[in-house]
């Protein structure tokens, strides 16, 4: 059944939702996805390890007047090697997030897809938070390609 024009604007204030082709296999996104050296390099330090259930930590500037410490506390929650990637995502007092990416083969590479959700639509803070981040999310595709590039 098709979504409401109300259902679909709702989806886009509670969510985050892109897709990029990357011209690499999967196997290579899915390093830069996963490994913690890597995974620094195109979007923060931290100290991941592709484990279910590991919580871990990226660092970043504290952004005090939006109540961030810098600290975005972490942990896996699922994991389908080299095609999916779920963690929960808390950055500050007020939210509660998943990230997820997907990665489907398309032709010689892979079609990255990035859901990130659990945004409030009813919290300002929470939607201009979407609205920064809807900005950078894509600018990392194109981080990630580079890496993926490299080996």
């Amino acid at each position: 059944m098709p979504q409401n024009k109300d259902d679909r604007t709702a989806d886009t204030l509670r969510a985050i939702r892109l897709d990029q082709f990357v011209a690499h296999p999967p196997a290579k996104v899915w390093r830069a996805l996963t490994e913690p050296e890597l995974l620094a390099r195109w979007l923060m330090p931290n100290d991941f390890r592709l484990e279910l259930g590991h919580r871990f930590t990226f660092t970043t500037q504290p952004r005090r007047q939006a109540g961030f410490d810098g600290i975005v506390h972490c942990e896996v929650l699922r994991i389908e090697p080299e095609k999916l990637l779920k963690i929960s995502w808390r950055g500050g007092v007020r939210s509660d997030w998943t990230v997820t990416w997907r990665l489907e083969p398309e032709g010689k590479g892979t079609r990255l897809f990035l859901d990130h959700e659990g945004f409030d639509p009813d919290d300002e803070w929470q939607q201009i938070a979407r609205r920064t981040m809807g900005g950078g999310w894509p600018r990392l595709f194109g981080a990630i390609e580079k890496i993926a590039a490299e080996f």
